[in-house]
């Protein structure tokens, strides 16, 4: 019989997103843990939400775990395989009518109190120019949290929270659209439990 308590920290966050998706959402997700927690919520939570990917596959069902967005092991489990400018105007289209169906995980380096995330660059002793280190940057994080409630999911670390961060590469809560962009981050800590915080929103944008 199975032990069920005893988890890893990333299961347990991986539970907890699966938990975070309602029945007929549409969740963007990318590879790793976003993907196992909308996998989870498929096939074992809510069973009508539908996973997408910024690549263009729509609702999908992966038996393995990907490693990117166009991985063949993504293509063989979907519905539809959309080129990826599809992907940004099925978004569009979505926020033009107000439907309020996308929810969104992503992950980034740094986070500050507005939900500002940055996945660009830490700057270190440097700047933009010359980081200390410089990351792949947005991929699709910008668009999606421009369109969608985004949650972000990052270990609870001090270096991660700050009061600003290095560089915006996604915007947090506005008051003009208390709607979008990032609201929530999903965290653990290192006794394995997890913790969800709305992020404050910003009065001047």
């Amino acid at each position: 019989m199975s032990d069920y308590t005893k988890y890893t920290k990333q299961e347990m966050q991986a539970y907890a997103i699966a938990k975070s998706i309602k029945e007929n959402q549409i969740v963007i997700v990318g590879t790793g843990l976003p993907l196992i927690g909308a996998s989870l919520a498929k096939r074992a939570i809510c069973p009508s939400c539908h996973p997408i990917v910024e690549s263009g596959l729509m609702d999908c069902d992966p038996v393995e775990v990907p490693r990117s967005v166009g991985d063949n092991r993504f293509m063989a489990h979907c519905a539809v395989q959309w080129p990826n400018i599809r992907f940004v105007g099925f978004e569009a289209n979505e926020w033009l009518h107000d439907e309020d169906r996308l929810v969104a995980f992503i992950g980034g380096a740094q986070i500050d109190p507005y939900g500002n995330v940055n996945s660009t660059c830490i700057f270190g002793k440097g700047d933009y120019l010359q980081p200390t280190t410089r990351f792949t940057g947005s991929g699709g994080a910008n668009g999606i949290a421009t369109y969608c409630n985004t949650i972000i999911m990052m270990q609870h670390q001090k270096r991660r929270f700050m009061d600003h961060v290095d560089y915006i590469t996604v915007n947090g809560m506005v008051l003009s659209q208390p709607t979008m962009g990032v609201n929530i981050v999903l965290t653990y800590y290192k006794d394995g439990t997890t913790s969800t915080q709305k992020v404050l929103i910003s009065p001047k944008r």
